[in-house]
């Protein structure tokens, strides 16, 4: 749907009536310009716009679909730029990605978004505060979309470190070792974040040198490389987190089968203590003719005290008791 249209004069805001009509004005006075906001349109509303501002096919394929790469292209008589969006859901610590797309042609602008993430009315709305920059034409708003979608990026990036910093304290300041679910899962929210902003910077960096003394005058140049400075930030942030949290997820394995040689090595001499008891009862339990240490007894007074079994318990009590002690020292209990 459209979300919002003007024409911009001067950096000042206008009505909009047909567009038709009011291109033709625009490029008769050769002054200010026209933008359209969309919102997930339809293949019906989009149809409308593009009838009136004969965009190229291909360009109008991919808006209509989306799930493009960042990307800026040249068509004979405009400009397509696709920018990734990034949405951190605190909930859940998902990154939620969508996309903003721009059509640059003769005195028009149209913004076109797909998904909730980096909503564009405060870009429009600071802009319009702004009439000295929006004098520069339409390469203001497309600096001004870029350089909100790579702001919204360092507040992803933010939260991502937040979460990295809690899963190594996790891993390595407690005794639970965290949750390879939880470290596998941010991982490949940083490879997400990693698809949106690394082809950006490519694009964001060719467009740049392409349009050096060319499509880009001389008073933008600095803005965009601010832009450029800034998305360059982020992605040697993002390339970092995902080193260490392949480093953090082996550390948290490694740690994991430690513990399990651990437990391994506790059975392991429990049984070696519990299988002493379980031989000495074994043999002492046939039913054979002639043990004599069974029926071992001594005269106490007038009667007779059999002692052989008790002597047998006390032999079962040594041993389990000395392999305790060895066990206890080696570490293995």
């Amino acid at each position: 749907m459209i979300v919002d249209k003007a024409i911009y004069r001067n950096g000042r805001r206008q009505g909009c009536g047909d567009l038709s009509d009011e291109l033709d004005v625009l490029r008769l006075t050769q002054d200010g310009f026209l933008w359209i906001g969309l919102k997930d349109p339809t293949d019906d509303e989009f149809a409308l716009v593009n009838e009136e501002l004969h965009l190229h096919p291909l360009a109008v394929e991919d808006a209509v679909n989306g799930r493009q790469r960042a990307k800026i292209e040249k068509y004979e008589s405009s400009v397509f730029v696709v920018l990734k969006t990034l949405r951190y859901i605190e909930a859940t610590s998902d990154i939620e990605t969508g996309e903003v797309m721009l059509f640059i042609g003769d005195r028009f602008v149209v913004t076109v978004r797909h998904g909730e993430g980096n909503p564009l009315a405060g870009v429009r709305q600071r802009l319009e505060t702004e009439p000295d920059r929006l004098g520069h034409g339409s390469l203001t708003v497309l600096h001004a979309v870029m350089d909100s979608v790579v702001d919204n990026y360092v507040v992803v990036d933010r939260e991502v470190r937040k979460d990295l910093e809690s899963i190594e304290e996790q891993v390595f300041a407690s005794d639970e070792g965290g949750d390879a679910n939880t470290i596998y899962r941010l991982k490949r929210e940083v490879l997400e974040f990693r698809r949106a902003s690394q082809p950006l910077a490519d694009t964001l960096s060719q467009f740049m040198e392409r349009g050096r003394g060319g499509m880009l005058p001389a008073e933008m140049m600095p803005f965009f490389r601010d832009v450029a400075d800034h998305l360059r930030l982020v992605n040697d942030h993002v390339e970092s987190y995902d080193r260490l949290l392949t480093d953090v997820l082996s550390a948290h394995l490694a740690s994991v089968s430690v513990k399990q040689n651990e437990d391994m090595r506790r059975i392991s001499a429990w049984v070696a203590i519990a299988a002493v008891p379980t031989m000495i009862a074994g043999i002492y339990g046939m039913n054979f003719a002639h043990m004599p240490e069974l029926t071992a007894s001594i005269h106490v007074g007038n009667g007779e005290f059999q002692y052989g079994y008790f002597l047998v318990l006390a032999v079962m009590a040594v041993a389990c008791v000395g392999l305790y002690r060895a066990f206890k020292r080696s570490g293995w209990l």
